[in-house]
C-alpha cells in the first residue's frame, strides 16, 4: 500500500507561487468538476490569507496520479510561520523547492530549505515563473546549487531534478530552452511523473502497532477536534482502542470514533489507514499538536516536534480606555482573553502565553510582528477587545553576556536609493554583508537586531519612492550591538474628549500629520498625530471655530486637509512607542498614551517610572 503514496510540501520564499502551483496540480488530476466554480489560491481558504496572498496556515490535500496517491502539504513562505512550517515537515518523505526565475533564493527560501533538510528530505527544485521579462533561470539554478552547498547537503540532495514552467500558466518542463521559447500548451505531467519516480515512497511498517503524531488540528461541528498527521506505523482504524500519550508524558487509554481520509481538498470517512498515508482522526478530547497516538501494547511516545523559541513578545491587556466597548466588542473581560489564548495554544505551537503582572495583562510571544499581529487580527474580527504595548524582543544571557535576537535582512531597491537604505539601516545597528546589482535595482543583504527592524518598513518605503521590498529570516542569537533610536518623531496627542473639527485641524496642520479625519470623536490621551518635531506635543483637534467669526466661514468648502494616516494591527505595532499603547476593537485600531492625562505623564516623567 505505502508503494503507492507519495508525501511532499511544497516549500518557498513567499511569494514565489506555491499555493499557485497547486491549485495547477488539483486542477490537472480532475480534482474540480468541468462546471465547478472554483476561486485561485483554493488553499488559501482563510479569510486573512486572501486579503494579504500569502499562505499562512499549513493545509494538505490528495491528488491522484495514474494509481498513486499524492499527499501535497502546502506551507507558509513567511518565517514569522516558521512555527507551521515545522511541524508539517515532519509528515513528508520530499519537497518541491520553489524558486522565481528573477528573485532566485530569498531569506525564506534558506528557512525553509534548511528545515527540509533537517528531516531529510528529498528535493526537486522548480523554477517558477519562467515567463517573467526578467527571468534569469540559469543563473537561479547556479544560486540554488550553492545555498545546497551552504547548507551542507548531503551528495544525494545535490543530484535534484530542475523543472522549469509557470504555475500560473499550468506546465513544467526540464527542458530550460524550450521553457524560454515558451512552452505555452503543455502541462503539469512532467513534474508529476518525478514526484513519483524521485520522492521516495513511504517506509512505514504497517505491520507493527499504531504509532500516529499529531501536526495539525481541525474542528467540525458534527464531530467536535480532529486531529490530523501521519501513520508512522501500523494501522489507524475507526473504534481501534488506542493510547494518546501527550507531550508531557501523561498516557490515557481512548477509542477513535471515526477516521478521515483525505481527497482532493475534501475529507472522507473510512474504517483504516495505513502506514505511511495521512489522515484525521476524530473523538479524543482534549488531544493537542505533538502529541502521539499509540498501540495499547506498544505505547510509544514520538519524538516531541522541535520548534524554535520566540523571539518577540507583547503585553495585551484588558483594554480601558475612555472608549471601551464603545465599538460592540463582545468578548472584553480578562476571562475571555484568557480562554481565547488557551484555544490558541492548542494549535499555535510557536506561540507562548504568560500571566502578566496583573490578572488583567497576558505577555504574548513568538516569532515575530507578523506572527503576532495575524493572533491579533483575528482576535479582533472574531469580536475581541484589548490593548497591547509596543513589542520588545527577548534577550538572553550566554556567559554572562547579553545576547539578541539577529535577523538576516535582504532589501531591493532602485540603485540610486541604496545609499539612503544602508544610512537608515545602519542606524539600527545591520551590519552591511554584500550588495549586487538585480537590473536596476540593487540587492544589500545585513545582519540586523530584530528589535532594529520594528518600524523600520515605513522609513525604507519613504526613502526609496515607495520602491523598495525587504525580507528577513532568523539568523541566531548574537552579543547586543547597543542602543537603537526610537521613533524618530514625536506625536500629537489629543488634550481632551470630543469630535475632530475642520477648524482645529486646519490649524494645526503644520505641527505635523493626522491619524483622525474631520468628524470622528477621539478621548483624552489619544495619539491623533505625528509631530513635525522629535518631541510629544498636546494639541485641541476638538476646538470649534467661534460662532462670531464669519471672516472665513467658506473655507472649509474649498480647502481639503490630507487626507489621515491610517493603521492596520501591525502597522501599528510597529509604530507604537515605549509609553504608548495600541487599543484595538472589532471597528477599530486607535493609539494611545499609557497615563491618558497629561498631569499624569509629567509626573512619571519626573519619577522616572517606567510606563
Amino acid at each position: 500500500m505505502a508503494q503507492n503514496i507519495r508525501n511532499v510540501a511544497i516549500i518557498a520564499h513567499v511569494d514565489h507561487g506555491k499555493t499557485t502551483l497547486v491549485d495547477g496540480l488539483l486542477r490537472q488530476t480532475g480534482t474540480f468538476r468541468d462546471n465547478e466554480a472554483v476561486s485561485e489560491c483554493v488553499m488559501d481558504s482563510n479569510e486573512l490569507e486572501r486579503e494579504r496572498g500569502i499562505t499562512i496556515l499549513a493545509k494538505n490535500t490528495v491528488v491522484s496520479y495514474e494509481g498513486t496517491r499524492v499527499n501535497i502539504i502546502d506551507t507558509p513562505g513567511h518565517a514569522d510561520f516558521g512555527g507551521e512550517v515545522e511541524r508539517v515537515l515532519s509528515m513528508a518523505d520530499g519537497v518541491l523547492l520553489l524558486v522565481d526565475a528573477a528573485e532566485g533564493p530569498m531569506p525564506q527560501t534558506r528557512f525553509v530549505l534548511q528545515k527540509a533538510f533537517s528531516h531529510h528530505l528529498k528535493p526537486i527544485v522548480v523554477v517558477n515563473k519562467i515567463d517573467k521579462p526578467d527571468a534569469r533561470a540559469q543563473e537561479v539554478v547556479n544560486e540554488v546549487f550553492d545555498l545546497f552547498i551552504d547548507l551542507d547537503a548531503d551528495e544525494d540532495a545535490l543530484e535534484f531534478p530542475v523543472f522549469y514552467g509557470s504555475g500560473r500558466e499550468g506546465w513544467m518542463t526540464k527542458d530550460l530552452a524550450a521553457a524560454e521559447a515558451g512552452a505555452e500548451g503543455k502541462n503539469l505531467e512532467p513534474l508529476f511523473k518525478e514526484i513519483v519516480g524521485h520522492i521516495p515512497a513511504p517506509e512505514d511498517d504497517p505491520e507493527q502497532g499504531l504509532q500516529f503524531r499529531v501536526t495539525t488540528l481541525d474542528w467540525s461541528d458534527y464531530v467536535g477536534r480532529i486531529a490530523i498527521g501521519r501513520v508512522h506505523r501500523g494501522k489507524m482504524q475507526k473504534g481501534q482502542r488506542f493510547v494518546h500519550i501527550k507531550r508531557n508524558g501523561d498516557q490515557r487509554e481512548v477509542t477513535a470514533r471515526g477516521v478521515y481520509q483525505f481527497r482532493g481538498l475534501s475529507r472522507e470517512e473510512t474504517d483504516c489507514v495505513e502506514a505511511g498515508d495521512l489522515c484525521g482522526v476524530y473523538g479524543v478530547d482534549e488531544i493537542e499538536i505533538g502529541d502521539t497516538i499509540a498501540a495499547l501494547d506498544q505505547p510509544e511516545a514520538m519524538p516531541v516536534i522541535a520548534i524554535d523559541e520566540p523571539t518577540m513578545t507583547i503585553v495585551m491587556r484588558v483594554n480601558d480606555s475612555p472608549f471601551a466597548g464603545r465599538d460592540g466588542g463582545k468578548f472584553m473581560t480578562s476571562r475571555h482573553i484568557r480562554e481565547r489564548l488557551d484555544k490558541e495554544l492548542r494549535v499555535n505551537v510557536a506561540l507562548r502565553v504568560e500571566q502578566g503582572e496583573t490578572a488583567d495583562q497576558f505577555h504574548l510571544s513568538g516569532r515575530g510582528v507578523m506572527h503576532l499581529g495575524f493572533l491579533l487580527e483575528t482576535m479582533r474580527r472574531e469580536g475581541y477587545e484589548f490593548a497591547v504595548a509596543k513589542p520588545q524582543v527577548l534577550f538572553k544571557d550566554v556567559d554572562g553576556e547579553k545576547h539578541e535576537p539577529i535577523e538576516y535582512l535582504t532589501v531591493d531597491a532602485p540603485g540610486e536609493s541604496i545609499g539612503k537604505v544602508i544610512e537608515i539601516l545602519g542606524t539600527r545597528r545591520a551590519e552591511l554583508l554584500q550588495m549586487e546589482p538585480k537590473g536596476t535595482f540593487t540587492r544589500a543583504e545585513f545582519t540586523v537586531p530584530a528589535r532594529g527592524l520594528i518600524g523600520v518598513r515605513t522609513r525604507l518605503l519613504n526613502a526609496t519612492g515607495g520602491q523598495a521590498t525587504m525580507h528577513h529570516v532568523f539568523h541566531g542569537y548574537g552579543p547586543y550591538r547597543g542602543d537603537i533610536e526610537d521613533r524618530v518623531a514625536g506625536v500629537l496627542v489629543s488634550m481632551s474628549k470630543g469630535s475632530v473639527t475642520f477648524y482645529s485641524l486646519d490649524n494645526l496642520r503644520d505641527r505635523g500629520s493626522f491619524f483622525v479625519p474631520d468628524g470622528e470623536t477621539v478621548y483624552e490621551g489619544q495619539v491623533v498625530g505625528e509631530h513635525c518635531k522629535d518631541n510629544d506635543l498636546v494639541v485641541n483637534v476638538v476646538r470649534e471655530k467661534a460662532k462670531t467669526n464669519i471672516r472665513s466661514s467658506t473655507k472649509e468648502a474649498f480647502v481639503k486637509l490630507p487626507p489621515p494616516r491610517t493603521f492596520n494591527v501591525e502597522d501599528a505595532l510597529e509604530y507604537v512607542g515605549d509609553d504608548e499603547l495600541v487599543e484595538i476593537t472589532s471597528t477599530s485600531v486607535r493609539l494611545r498614551k499609557v497615563f491618558l492625562r497629561e498631569t499624569d505623564r509629567k509626573r512619571r516623567d519626573r519619577r522616572h517610572v517606567p510606563s
